[in-house]
C-alpha cells in the first residue's frame, strides 16, 4: 500500500482524487474535531446536524456512510465511533483500522483520505499509529493507496517510521 498525505487544511482537501474519505469521533467530545470537523464545515454541518438528533453518537464500532458531494470533492464520507476518548488504546485502534479496511474492501474503494484513529487529537503518536497501521494492511493487495490526514511535521515522522518497518519486514 502506497502511503500519501494530505495537510489537515480546508483548502487542501480538494486535492486527492479519490471516491471516499474515512474519518473518525469520540462518543465525548464535542464539537467536532480533525478532519470530520472540517468535513462538517464544508458539509454546512450536516455531521453535526447527525450527531444532535442522536442518529450517529461515536460509540466504538459505529459506522455511517454519509454522501459527500457536491460539498467536499469525496463522494463517499465514512464516519467510525471510536468510543471514549479516555478507553482508546492499541486495540482500539487496531479495531478501528480494520473496520476502516474491510469497509473500503467491501466498497471496492482502492484509494482513499484516512485519518487514522486517534490521530487528530494527538491520543495516539503517529509512530505508533503507522506501524500499527502497516501490522494490520499494510500487505494487503486490496489497498492501493491511503492519504493519510496529518500536518506537515507528522509526516516526516510517518514516513521515516513507515520506511523503517517496511525494511524489519523484509529482512524477515
Amino acid at each position: 500500500m502506497e502511503l500519501r498525505f494530505l495537510l489537515p487544511e480546508l483548502r487542501r482537501m480538494d486535492e486527492p482524487t479519490v471516491e471516499l474519505c474515512a474519518c473518525t469521533l469520540w462518543s465525548d467530545e464535542r464539537p467536532l474535531r480533525g478532519f470530520a470537523g472540517l468535513l462538517d464545515w464544508r458539509m454546512g454541518g450536516r455531521l453535526s446536524a447527525l450527531l444532535e438528533s442522536g442518529f450517529v453518537t461515536g460509540e466504538e464500532g459505529e459506522a455511517l456512510l454519509v454522501p459527500g458531494k457536491p460539498h467536499v470533492p469525496f463522494e463517499k464520507v465514512l464516519l467510525l465511533g471510536l468510543g471514549t476518548r479516555s478507553g482508546f488504546g492499541d486495540g482500539g485502534f487496531r479495531r478501528a483500522v480494520l473496520h476502516i479496511a474491510r469497509a473500503l474492501e467491501g466498497m471496492r474503494v482502492r484509494r482513499a483520505v484516512v485519518e487514522l484513529p486517534g490521530r487528530a487529537g494527538g491520543v495516539i503518536d503517529p509512530e505508533q499509529a503507522i506501524t500499527l497501521t502497516l501490522e494490520c494492511v499494510g500487505a494487503s493487495p486490496e489497498h492501493d493507496a491511503w492519504w493519510l490526514v496529518e500536518d506537515a511535521a507528522s509526516q516526516k515522522r510517518v514516513e521515516q517510521r513507515a520506511a523503517d518497518e517496511r525494511r524489519r519486514v523484509r529482512a524477515t
